[in-house]
């Protein structure tokens, strides 16, 4: 017996694996699939790409910033297995010379981007409540060559809406520490033509509004801090991000994900020259903007769901888990038809469990281009 689901399907489509930012052998690439109907699609994948990303960060550095892409909530969503990796990471950069006394370079001084926190139960209120978030920025400001030093965490809500800014009095106690004590906060808000205080009262807090922030390592380039605080979080913060990191921060966040797209693809198509080929291995689709239909089988037999393992033998192959062990698969072939486009035709569809499988009759047809 065979489940009949009959659906012709013919889209052009771009696939694009990002092949120029990403540093040999510690980087993910990303797929992206373009439609000449204006239908974009994101995977993303495991596997290793060859070319040199543009913003530098040495060997170890690259290892850590690999581990944090695709991690939501700064570590709030993390899977056992990347903050075992982040962590990993993270204690071979403490092992290393990065600059020696922090406190006293200038690389310290500025706005920082926090990408990942371990968030202990101990946490302050404003990482518990803001800081898992997607949708919000995280920031930290460090000034300490000042006649007012100071540190402060800002959470921007959005461009349009304001932020929250929480600061601290400053004083260097060595080469590593910072001593801070809470002693203003407040909402700026677009809307609003002042300021609105955030309700905590610092000075009855006493030692409470105290700590001291360790930085355990500063890169030379300024671009990249490790920072453990006194309630022992762990804090990764960079001052630049990579389009990669930003795109998916764009997708994570569902803000901004075309004009990060187009800036990603822009980057890719002023580095790479050659002809591209579809890379083998399994990719995860996490963002399209073609609409899905109420009917899951045949978004899964577009591909709009789940995973596409692409193999050496000219096989590419959708597969969605349902539940329980039961599983669709949807099998097909690619030929190529011009140096960076592919002619896929999907044909080999079926509902499987176990051993059992259920036949489900489908076709769909795509020209994929490698962007």
């Amino acid at each position: 017996m065979a489940l009949k689901f009959h659906a012709a399907i013919h889209l052009s489509l771009q696939l694009s694996p990002s092949p120029t930012l990403f540093a040999p052998s510690f980087c993910k690439p990303r797929k992206l699939l373009k439609s000449s109907v204006k239908k974009t699609h994101v995977c993303q994948s495991s596997l290793v790409d060859e070319q040199q990303q543009q913003i530098s960060f040495n060997e170890q550095e690259n290892q850590l910033i690999n581990a944090l892409v695709g991690i939501q909530g700064r570590g709030k969503s993390a899977s056992p297995q990347q903050l075992n990796e982040v962590g990993h990471a993270v204690k071979v950069l403490e092992g290393l010379e990065g600059v020696s006394e922090p406190t006293g370079s200038n690389l310290i001084e500025g706005r920082w981007q926090l990408m990942f926190t371990t968030r202990p139960g101990t946490a302050s209120p404003i990482q518990r409540t803001f800081v898992g978030v997607d949708f919000f920025s995280v920031f930290q400001e460090v000034y300490l060559r000042t006649n007012d030093p100071r540190v402060s965490n800002i959470v921007q809500f959005s461009n349009a809406i304001g932020e929250l800014k929480v600061e601290a009095a400053a004083t260097i106690e060595n080469g590593k520490r910072i001593l801070f004590q809470f002693d203003r906060a407040a909402f700026s808000f677009k809307f609003l033509p002042f300021k609105v205080p955030y309700p905590v009262p610092f000075r009855l807090l006493g030692d409470e509004a105290k700590g001291w922030l360790d930085t355990t390592y500063l890169s030379p380039s300024g671009n990249l801090r490790i920072s453990r605080g006194n309630k022992g979080t762990t804090f990764v913060l960079q001052k630049k991000t990579e389009p990669r990191q930003r795109l998916l921060s764009a997708i994570w966040t569902g803000t901004g994900v075309l004009e990060a797209i187009n800036e990603f693809i822009k980057l890719n198509q002023n580095v790479a020259k050659d002809e591209m080929e579809l890379i083998d291995g399994e990719w995860q689709m996490i963002w399209s903007s073609q609409m899905e239909t109420d009917s899951w089988i045949e978004n899964a037999g577009r591909g709009l769901m789940g995973k596409q393992i692409v193999t050496k033998n000219g096989q590419l192959k959708f597969v969605v888990d349902i539940l329980l062990g039961v599983r669709f698969s949807m099998t097909g072939t690619f030929v190529k038809s011009s140096p960076n486009t592919y002619d896929v035709k999907m044909d080999d569809a079926a509902i499987i469990g176990g051993m059992f499988g259920l036949p489900v009759e489908m076709e769909t047809k795509i020209n994929l281009e490698l962007l």
